[in-house]
């Protein structure tokens, strides 16, 4: 995979922070650390945007749903959110 170099300021108080994160937790360097927190950013978007989806979903219905019927919606919302954002 091909990757692209960005340029990202940041204050010396946070990046104090950021260098004793990459020591305690062992992670190689400050670029491995921020790559997973982005990647860990990008999931929880996803998942705020999958439940605010089932809200909806959940709020949109006039019956009672009950709890495989939720299942089985939020395993539809999850399955349409991983194809849209890929």
């Amino acid at each position: 995979m091909a990757t692209e170099m960005i340029t990202l300021k940041l204050e010396t108080v946070f990046l104090k922070e950021i260098d004793g994160i990459v020591k305690v937790r062992g992670y190689q360097n400050r670029t491995e650390f921020i790559r997973n927190a982005l990647r860990e950013k990008i999931e929880q978007t996803k998942m705020n945007e999958a439940m605010m989806q089932i809200a909806h979903l959940k709020g949109a219905s006039g019956k009672k749903t009950t709890d495989a019927e939720l299942e089985r919606i939020r395993a539809r919302v999850f399955e349409e959110f991983d194809r849209k954002l890929k």
